[in-house]
């Protein structure tokens, strides 16, 4: 066996080369929480005998919870069909009791986006819009929003991962323009923010097109859908842990106030 070709990134692999069934690394985390939108719900869209549609947020199908039974760790569901990073901070979070201690993660996965600019059409905003000292003053854009999301979290668990998902293309140059823009902006917020990593779906996902909206999408996604959504956040995950050993050598310590420190 060449442990290597196992345990780090091999010359000109790319983020979603290698699918993982089991986690991989993704497996460190022992709690993680998926921050969301319909399609961190595993949200199934359906028809009634009168034409009108229905919205059905079934957890169990949720690419996350598929992450915690492959991966063997708890993830929580801070999700909701209809989603906004707007929403969530102002109402959604604490009527969920989301920030209690009890909940807190070694990781965060948030994706969010899609109801912010698409549907809502919110301003993009930029990275001058989040105030380092007090994230209750960030400007009223999507930017603001979402990065008070990471300020919070950071309050009560400073040494938590954050990994930002950015929306896939779909071969449409509307929608494109604007995932561009979104995975442009996350980028930089893996920047500004530490221990902040960036999956960009955009760049390495299947394109959403439709021959993979007929296979894996009925309005919302299919079962199948959500099981190859969670096998490329794992293995997204995975690769970015084995690029980057050193980042997560002591998650094992994320919620406690040690820490180790080689001898010199």
């Amino acid at each position: 066996m060449n442990i290597y070709e196992y345990i780090s990134v091999q010359e000109n692999e790319k983020p979603l080369d290698r699918i993982v069934t089991d986690g991989g690394f993704c497996s460190i985390f022992r709690r993680i929480a998926c921050i969301g939108d319909s399609l961190s719900s595993g949200e199934f869209e359906s028809t009634r005998e009168d034409g009108t549609k229905g919205y059905h947020d079934f957890y169990e199908y949720s690419w996350g919870q598929h992450i915690a039974r492959s991966a063997g760790c708890k993830v929580y569901n801070f999700s909701r069909g209809g989603m906004t990073a707007k929403e969530y901070m102002e109402t959604f979070a604490d009527q969920k009791g989301f920030w209690g201690d009890d909940k807190l993660c070694e990781a965060y996965i948030i994706a969010l986006g899609v109801n912010d600019l698409y549907g809502r059409q919110m301003e993009l905003g930029s990275t001058a819009d989040i105030n380092k000292e007090d994230y209750k003053k960030n400007a009223e854009t999507f930017t603001g929003y979402y990065a008070q999301i990471i300020q919070r979290i950071k309050t009560m668990q400073p040494r938590a991962k954050f990994f930002l998902a950015s929306i896939p293309r779909y071969g449409e140059e509307a929608h494109d323009e604007k995932a561009k823009a979104h995975r442009d902006l996350l980028e930089e917020l893996t920047s500004f923010f530490d221990r902040t990593y960036l999956i960009d779906l955009y760049t390495y996902a299947p394109v959403y097109d439709e021959a993979f909206r007929e296979k894996f999408f009925l309005g919302h996604m299919t079962p199948t859908g959500y099981v190859l959504t969670a096998r490329m956040i794992e293995s997204y995950i995975d690769y970015i842990i084995r690029k980057k050993p050193e980042d997560f050598a002591q998650v094992g310590f994320i919620g406690t106030d040690l820490y180790y420190q080689p001898e010199e």
